[in-house]
């Protein structure tokens, strides 16, 4: 039996992963989070085999708990779900160290077929994932001017675009207003944009919130 922890902040998202895999009779979905510091609480009682985590989450991101499990040394096998597509933030995740990553809009199928995938330690991806991962070997250039954002600044960029300010952003992130002005600063440099405004105009037009 593949033991499975939910995090997402959503908890009609988190049920429907619950529902979908808890038809599968392999699977067993021993607990659910809504943040990072419900997840911690959550490892800390239970040992789970796989861990489907959201990408956009309040506080820390699905990245930046990719981050901290690697560094942690965890063994957990962390197959991602997200509402962005592949493009934006699939290479991100793999590279982070998730074993695979899912769009929450694909066939529920798929997604028992990915948990079951990464349980094994094997990679979980896409056919659209794989010839992006082609592409990125044979093509190594940046395409892109967001891709060459540290995470923590892709987020802030989207935070942005999406209407939050900087003092909102402070205090989902838990970081002082001044680091996320400098986060700002850079996102702007970076990306040769003036302000707030052509900043959300960027996101909107590479797909990185929506209109």
């Amino acid at each position: 039996m593949t033991k499975v922890i939910v995090c997402d902040d959503h908890a009609l998202i988190r049920r429907g992963i619950r529902d979908t895999l808890s038809d599968a009779p392999d699977l067993e979905v021993i607990g659910e989070a809504g943040d990072y510091g419900e997840l911690r609480a959550l490892m800390r009682k239970d040992t789970c085999d796989v861990l489907v985590l959201d990408i956009n989450m309040p506080g820390r991101s699905g990245l930046d708990v990719l981050h901290v499990l690697k560094d942690e040394g965890s063994t957990v096998k962390v197959l991602v779900v997200s509402m962005y597509p592949e493009d934006q933030y699939a290479i991100r995740a793999l590279r982070a160290g998730a074993f695979g990553y899912v769009n929450k809009g694909g066939d529920p199928h798929l997604l028992v077929q990915a948990v079951r995938t990464v349980a094994q330690g094997r990679k979980y991806v896409t056919p659209e994932i794989a010839q992006m991962l082609v592409e990125s070997l044979t093509t190594p250039e940046v395409v892109n001017a967001h891709e060459k954002l540290s995470d923590r600044e892709l987020q802030t960029l989207v935070m942005i675009a999406s209407g939050k300010r900087l003092a909102d952003i402070a205090n989902e992130l838990t970081l002082s207003p001044k680091t996320v002005s400098v986060y700002r600063a850079r996102v702007l440099e970076k990306l040769g944009l003036a302000n707030n405004s052509e900043l959300t105009v960027y996101a909107i037009r590479n797909g990185l919130v929506g209109e």
